[in-house]
């Protein structure tokens, strides 16, 4: 099924830069899932060139070892320890007719490190998932594997995620925002706004940032007497902050992929329930390496629904390359969608490439499929 490679300059592999790390509190997972990525992208077909993005914004040239990249002891990597020196910084073009990378370092003269033809974003969460990173790759021209700027914004925004669900007649749970002015102008009334949900749709609650991945800052609330603690947890992610119910039912997950054709969904999976923490949460995702069930034990009608919704999700906000979608099959057999995820994990315990393995689509493949839709694609409007 592997895809034919098309260079962008006769005579030589396609560059690939990986890009990872950045400024959110998803840095670590990005680092792992670059890892992931550096180990298996096939070398024979691309020349790779890694560089992390530190907490700080600072653009790295790093160490092309995927070993440094995992969780060790619990431990997790950052681009800090990966980093060449400890004030070299990585310049990307400005012009969209260069695509010459250039390093610098303080008291040194600026080095060329060669074109780039495709950027494959490997960064979760705000200032690099979130269309931040895709509008400076347009403005200089550089393809990149994903999704585009709008998509990701809304795919990052899951405020708006549901809105463009909803107009898309899509089905959505129940859900509150409380916008930054709210909280700190009146947190009394915005306080109440999330008791009166609770009351109308029942406790518990789950508070959660707006614009944040990898259930960071997500708290599972049960009565009023923690909304406080919650509501700082996931401000101390995002300002505006998501109040959703909870739907008692089955926690599906569909992956989408971009093929010449168009979109395709592969076989759904399972997070089945998680004795040892209260939802599935960071640790449990990845930490503990909570195990999904690939594929997901649904009939065949079923797994159809879900398919048929994933990549209607996918049309919906307009996105490009892959989409994780994650959903709910309630009590009363109703598949309902939770969010959406455009740079999905690529850790080696990630469901969007175990779902993809299930359906015939494999690691290194799966990279390959995406650096050739970036590549196939046009920077600007399309």
């Amino acid at each position: 099924m592997s895809s034919e490679i098309t260079p962008q300059s006769p005579g030589r592999k396609p560059r690939v830069a990986v890009v990872f790390g950045g400024r959110s509190s998803e840095h670590a997972i990005s680092v792992v899932t670059a890892g992931a990525v550096l180990r298996a992208i096939d070398r024979t077909k691309y020349d790779v060139l890694p560089i992390g993005i530190t907490t700080e914004g600072r653009w790295a040239l790093t160490a092309d070892d995927p070993e440094r990249m995992a969780i060790a002891d619990r431990t997790l990597p950052s681009v800090a320890a990966l980093a060449q020196s400890p004030d070299g910084t990585v310049v990307l073009p400005v012009d969209p007719s260069d695509r010459e990378i250039v390093y610098t370092e303080p008291g040194a003269v600026p080095k060329a490190l060669g074109e780039v033809d495709v950027v494959f974003p490997v960064l979760h969460g705000p200032y690099g998932e979130d269309g931040t990173l895709q509008g400076m790759l347009e403005l200089a021209g550089i393809p990149y594997v994903g999704a585009g700027v709008l998509a990701s914004a809304v795919g990052q925004d899951k405020e708006y995620m549901k809105r463009v669900f909803i107009s898309f007649g899509l089905p959505v749970g129940p859900y509150e925002v409380i916008r930054p002015r709210e909280w700190d102008t009146d947190p009394a009334a915005a306080r109440k706004k999330i008791v009166d949900f609770a009351g109308e749709h029942g406790w518990p609650v789950f508070i959660k940032p707006a614009r944040a991945g990898s259930s960071m800052g997500i708290t599972k609330v049960d009565d009023v007497s923690g909304l406080d603690d919650a509501v700082a947890e996931a401000r101390r992610h995002d300002p505006k902050i998501l109040v959703e119910s909870l739907l008692r039912g089955r926690e599906i997950e569909c992956g989408v992929l971009e093929f010449e054709d168009g979109p395709r969904a592969s076989v759904p999976a399972e997070i089945p329930p998680v004795t040892a923490h209260d939802f599935y949460d960071f640790e449990a995702k990845y930490i503990d390496s909570a195990a999904g069930l690939v594929p997901a034990p649904l009939t065949p009608e079923e797994t159809a629904r879900v398919q048929e919704l994933a990549i209607e999700a996918f049309d919906a906000a307009s996105c490009e390359g892959l989409v994780r979608a994650d959903f709910f099959l309630t009590e009363d057999g109703e598949f309902v969608i939770n969010e959406i995820n455009t740079l999905p994990g690529f850790t080696p315990i990630s469901m969007y490439p175990r779902m993809w393995q299930e359906s015939g689509v494999g690691y290194t493949e799966l990279i390959d499929r995406l650096i050739q839709a970036a590549l196939r694609r046009p920077t600007g409007l399309r």
